[in-house]
């Protein structure tokens, strides 16, 4: 009995220490699907073009709300990446899904193949999920939390006086 709560405590042990790169590859994943479907938005379509199709959809300002959802998906998506400020950047993309699913899939039921919100679901859910989790491991943001947070000159001390002379 003994043996199996040492073995029992030994494999949550295992999983609490590794919890941190679970979050870590949601992270990068859901980076880069934001970061091409920006790309796309920017170097495809255009801002342009994304206005187009906003204005159809009836979405007021189409212009302005193309700039921003291309740019919060493309930088969004490179911060997640990097694990650059994870928090901060999940929530405008956690926006933008719910946006898109309630203005584009909606309507369209559940399933993706017919432009449902199936796929926009997981986006919030994975979003969601990082907002409240933090980068994981193998993130900027714990590098900026080791150098005492995101003061630029605190940071800026803290590299150079760990810097090789």
């Amino acid at each position: 009995m003994q043996r199996n709560k040492e073995a029992r405590e030994m494999l949550t042990d295992r999983f609490a220490r590794t919890q941190g790169w679970g979050i870590t590859v949601l992270r990068v994943v859901i980076g880069i699907v934001f970061l091409v479907h920006g790309a796309q938005k920017l170097f495809g379509f255009g801002f342009d073009g994304v206005a187009g199709g906003f204005e159809r959809l009836g979405i007021p300002l189409p212009l302005f709300f193309a700039v921003v959802v291309t740019l919060v998906e493309f930088l969004g998506g490179a911060a997640l990446i990097l694990g650059l400020f994870t928090r901060l950047v999940s929530i405008p993309l956690v926006v933008d899904m719910l946006v898109a699913t309630v203005l584009v899939h909606l309507p369209n039921g559940f399933f993706s193949m017919n432009g449902g919100y199936e796929y926009t679901l997981v986006l919030i859910a994975a979003t969601v999920t990082l907002t409240l989790a933090g980068s994981g491991e193998a993130a900027l943001d714990k590098v900026l939390a080791a150098h005492g947070g995101l003061a630029p000159a605190r940071l800026l001390r803290s590299l150079k006086a760990s810097s090789p002379r």
